[in-house]
């Protein structure tokens, strides 16, 4: 019996990854009075990245569960 290919992004560890439209960042961006060099950074390499086919200069929304915050948001430029 073959193997199939088991997606990264499904393992119950690995938080949920998306990249932004552009609207949102220029949102974003505007909220938090920042600019897009001043979000922590993700590599290009990183295997989430490479699953979801972000690019360089895209913005990454990371949602993660936490027991105390219940929904956590984390954003990520990613980069070469």
């Amino acid at each position: 019996m073959k193997k199939g290919k088991v997606s990264i992004l499904e393992h119950e560890l690995v938080p949920l990854h998306k990249v932004m439209p552009e609207q949102e960042v220029t949102e974003l961006l505007k909220r938090y009075k920042i600019k897009k060099e001043q979000l922590p950074k993700i590599k290009t390499s990183d295997p989430v990245i490479k699953e979801i086919k972000a690019k360089e200069g895209d913005v990454v929304e990371i949602t993660r569960n936490s027991r105390t915050a219940g929904k956590f948001l984390s954003y990520r430029l990613v980069t070469k």
